[in-house]
């Protein structure tokens, strides 16, 4: 591994929607969320339950509620944004979005549902890292071991259709594996996980649902940031991993 490779740094964190509590105590978070993404300065940041839009929140919090898709309010400036939506609700929609420092060459969607309960779907973008293709698949999976499993298999057949095979691939989200079931299905698509971190649930980590699985990459090391404000603005936590091209 060369000395001088570039190193990376990317982040996953489901942002909940901008929202935490319910009822009378709901309360807006987004604008932290802002903050917070913008101080945990990665070149790559995957984010899952995103909203495109929402209308009883905009009405709720009409005040505060940002006048644009979330994806874009919350990407720093300079970054280019792919949003696309998962689930679409009475209210509005939401889904994976990635926040990119780097060019975006291509944006794709494949919808993962795998039950007319739970609205999924795989976000791929295509970046360019110093000159070639980086491959980076945004994905939220279900909440069901079953579910899971052949949405696994769905993200295989989907890389097999579209991703060359000497390309490098990223895939970034909140994996739901509670019982940590998912890595050999994983690695049988030639993914390796970058870390093991607890992310979940904020206050008091005790699962690591939030992973980074990485193809033509190394990780270097990884963290999760802790305390406040960062147990307010999510009911998960971010990880971080910094990256290097083998």
């Amino acid at each position: 591994m060369s000395k001088t490779a570039p190193r990376r740094r990317v982040a996953t964190y489901n942002i909940h929607k901008g929202v935490r509590g319910t009822g009378p105590a709901k309360r807006l978070e987004i604008h932290a969320l802002k903050g917070g993404v913008a101080h945990l300065d990665a070149d790559l940041v995957c984010l899952q339950e995103v909203r495109a839009h929402h209308h009883g929140d905009a009405r709720r919090f009409h005040r505060h509620w940002p006048n644009r898709p979330q994806a874009d309010f919350l990407a720093p400036d300079g970054y280019e944004v792919a949003y696309r939506s998962n689930a679409f609700t009475r209210g509005g929609e939401h889904g994976n979005a990635l926040l990119s420092r780097f060019p975006l060459l291509d944006v794709a969607h494949r919808d993962v549902s795998d039950h007319r309960l739970e609205q999924r779907g795989l976000l791929h973008a295509t970046v360019d890292w110093a000159g070639a293709p980086l491959h980076v698949l945004v994905l939220h999976l279900g909440l069901f071991h079953g579910s899971r499993v052949r949405q696994v298999d769905a993200l295989g057949d989907y890389l097999q259709e579209k991703v060359p095979a000497g390309e490098r691939l990223l895939v970034a989200g909140d994996f739901n594996d509670w019982r940590e079931q998912l890595d050999p299905a994983m690695q049988g698509l030639d993914l390796r996980r970058a870390g093991m971190a607890r992310t979940f649930p904020a206050r008091a980590p005790l699962f690591a649902l939030d992973r980074v699985y990485l193809r033509g990459l190394s990780a270097l090391g990884s963290e999760v940031p802790r305390g406040a404000p960062w147990v307010r603005m999510s009911d998960h936590l971010p990880l971080l991993v910094e990256l290097e091209a083998q």
